[in-house]
């Protein structure tokens, strides 16, 4: 062989070379494109998922995991929710001041109220009242949203609510005798059986479950649309959304 022939041997050998290099990087090229787009898709699946996710969780309306009741204004655009301990002092004093004014607004439409309940005091002070009165409410419940929230007044009222630290509500025949004051609630056997019986005790505890997600720390607690409003804010707060405070009625404007 000539060293002219020799000479572009090499350089179509070269070529051939430079031309398999070639392709190997576009090949390497196009395998980094794939997984780069793969990893996208991948992430934008886990973002999609989170997206699911929060959004779920923020279109939950308490049962299941939020167990509020919701005792009027179901429809309306505001939201009033409160969170309390039946053994509550403090609740007791709140619902005593401003409980019948808090419940007119919401009969009027002016907001939906929740009412929450928890058992901090049973689990500070022990005993088992709030979860048994609790229970109680929510046998009142299944008979009416009106016993429920009639026999909540009464479990509050002055006459009724105990002191903390005696624990009248785990006592049945206490309970009984407080729901002997309401209406629909008196001379009822199957509300009567409901609470000798315990059986709303998952519906209270998952009530109190519900309450202690919400991780609130003290009561009463009192969120206008989520925003936290002090107990004593509350009256004013009311008479801004058009609740007269002396007689629960609307205000003539």
């Amino acid at each position: 062989m000539s060293k002219r022939n020799s000479q572009e041997a090499k350089r179509a050998a070269r070529e051939r070379l430079r031309i398999e290099r070639e392709k190997q990087a576009k090949k390497e090229r196009t395998r980094r494109q794939l997984l780069v787009a793969l990893s996208v898709v991948a992430v934008l699946g886990v973002v999609a998922g989170i997206g699911i996710f929060v959004a779920k969780l923020n279109s939950q309306d308490s049962s299941g995991d939020d167990m509020a009741v919701t005792t009027a204004g179901a429809k309306a655009e505001k939201t009033i929710d409160v969170y309390e301990d039946l053994r509550c002092p403090a609740c007791a004093s709140f619902e005593q001041a401003v409980g019948e004014q808090l419940q007119k607004g919401a009969d009027d439409g002016k907001y939906k109220l929740r009412i929450h309940l928890g058992a901090i005091i049973d689990g500070n002070m022990g005993g088992s009242g709030s979860q048994n009165a609790a229970r109680a409410l929510g046998a009142a419940k299944a008979v009416s949203t009106k016993a429920f929230v009639d026999y909540k007044e009464k479990l509050y009222s002055a006459k009724w609510h105990p002191d903390e630290r005696e624990d009248k509500f785990a006592d049945n025949n206490y309970l009984l005798k407080v729901s002997d004051t309401v209406p629909e609630l008196k001379d009822n056997k199957a509300f009567e059986k409901a609470v000798k019986g315990k059986k709303y005790t998952k519906w209270a505890k998952d009530m109190i479950a519900s309450f202690n997600g919400a991780e609130v720390q003290s009561t009463p607690t009192i969120k206008i649309d989520g925003e936290q409003v002090q107990p004593q804010d509350v009256p004013a707060k009311l008479k801004e959304m058009g609740v007269d405070l002396k007689s629960g009625k609307d205000e003539k404007k």
